[in-house]
């Protein structure tokens, strides 16, 4: 792997003694705080439609963001060249929100480590040469073809990303990361007689290339065939208050959506949560832990430091049903006091950080997933779920199951179409009355938007019950 500090210096001759005067300039006009985020990112794409190559991209981004806080207020420019004079006109630009006449001493910058080494990757999915990846593809779409004679199309496609950041504070921290990312997308289209149903499928991490092997090709292209050819049989949805049985992994981003967004310190700290002032007191059923890992090995989320340079942790949100806490970034624990979680995250260097979910997902519980089941006399259990949308200060929430089925007296019946989970967040939490010991977290295909801001996210969830939940349907 590529040392961040040599590579910048290297390639763009940026010296320590630089970054170190660039952090007085930031300074220059009071602040009580700045810090420089370099990014150097190569992003890779090929997409495969109808058996032939419809497109492949490779693209640079790089550049520098200056972020200045006084008090509550941030000052925040960037520039889109990795040159001293470029970034110092950025670091006037933010300084000036200080508009203060405290003056700065000198400022002295140490490098670091990371503490964590997460993803150690032999072969960058960046390095390998396109054909291996059209190879890959054709592969894919050859297997789901053969899973069913009405699987019409296949879309897949193969997206990498290799970024590497340097990130220097006025606190005196110097510490750089390299992050490679990859993803693999699978949709499959099943035609009967003029019935068109969808399928979607894929994974990836913080990975190689080689992660993607037979058996993972096969479960990704067999994964997306079956739910395309479930549809095609799928009853319209019923409608109405019902019993809801969630399944592991993907369905852990209704958890994701309608609660890890609450939770957020600056929404707290704004009072526009749902879960503003509860800190401290029951906000779900006690079979409820929900946890936020930026820690976990290769997983989509996982960061070895936060986009402000803290190291990503283990954080417990709710603890049997008891919030305990909220995701911090550094304005959010200079604010409140409360301490760092390594939740500080941006999409690149043209965005300011902000608290942010890694990877979130709840605890497994005691019960079987076919105990589970079998205590629902009529209900519906979604597997995949699609777009959904959220209220963060109501709490409300509305998701649509891309792949669902009736429960009826104990057993899985037939599958659904057109149902929508309608709800509100902290009381669908107080209405789990079953958790599985199936926790399982997504393949990684996470995507999170805040403010106009996309990182990539896990999520991940054991088989739950909810008592009950509004299902929006066609009958």
């Amino acid at each position: 792997m590529i040392e961040p500090l040599k590579f910048f210096t290297e390639k763009f001759n940026i010296a320590f003694s630089d970054l170190e005067a660039l952090l007085g300039i930031s300074l220059s006009k009071g602040g009580d705080y700045a810090d420089i985020y370099l990014e150097y990112t190569v992003v890779n794409s090929l997409n495969l439609e109808e058996q032939l190559v419809k497109s492949a991209n490779r693209s640079v981004r790089q550049g520098a963001g200056v972020r200045v806080i006084s008090g509550e207020r941030t000052g925040y420019a960037y520039c889109d060249e990795i040159v001293v004079d470029a970034i110092g006109k950025a670091a006037l630009t933010a300084a000036h929100i200080a508009n203060s006449q405290a003056e700065t001493g000198p400022i002295n910058v140490s490098a670091n480590n990371p503490a964590h080494d997460l993803y150690r990757v032999a072969h960058l999915p960046h390095d390998e040469p396109l054909e291996r990846k059209i190879e890959l593809l054709n592969r894919i779409d050859c297997t789901a073809r053969a899973y069913d004679r009405r699987v019409r199309e296949v879309q897949t496609s193969f997206a990498d990303e290799y970024k590497i950041v340097l990130i220097a504070t006025s606190e005196g921290l110097l510490i750089g990361d390299v992050q490679p990312l990859a993803r693999i997308r699978v949709m499959c289209i099943a035609d009967d007689d003029g019935n068109l149903q969808s399928g979607v499928s894929g994974g990836g991490g913080r990975v190689g290339f080689d992660f993607f092997n037979d058996r993972l090709i096969e479960h990704y292209a067999n994964e997306a065939a079956q739910q395309a050819i479930v549809q095609l049989d799928a009853r319209e949805a019923p409608a109405g208050t019902m019993e809801v049985v969630l399944g592991p992994g993907w369905p852990g981003i209704l958890l994701h959506e309608a609660v890890g967004h609450g939770l957020e310190a600056d929404f707290n700290r704004k009072g526009t949560s749902a879960f503003t002032g509860l800190l401290g007191q029951r906000v779900a059923s006690e079979l409820c832990t929900v946890i936020d890992e930026g820690t976990i090995p290769n997983r989509r989320g996982s960061l070895n430091i936060d986009d402000e340079g803290n190291p990503t942790s283990r954080t417990v949100l709710i603890e049997r049903g008891i919030l305990r806490g909220f995701l911090q970034d550094k304005l959010s624990t200079r604010l409140t006091g409360a301490q760092l979680t390594g939740n500080g995250r941006r999409e690149s260097y043209r965005r300011m950080p902000m608290p942010r979910m890694t990877n979130t997902y709840m605890l497994g519980g005691k019960s079987t997933q076919e105990e589970i089941i079998r205590s629902v006399k009529r209900g519906l259990y979604a597997v995949q779920f699609g777009g959904g949308q959220v209220d963060i200060t109501s709490g409300k929430f509305v998701f649509s199951a891309s792949e669902a089925y009736l429960i009826e007296e104990g057993k899985i019946g037939a599958p659904i179409k057109g149902a929508t989970l309608i709800g509100n967040g902290p009381k669908a939490l107080t209405k789990v009355v079953a958790v599985g010991n199936d926790l399982a977290l997504d393949e990684g295909v996470g995507t999170c938007g805040k403010d106009g801001q996309s990182v990539p996210v896990g999520v991940g969830l054991p088989t739950i019950k909810i008592s009950e939940m509004t299902v929006g349907g066609t009958k």
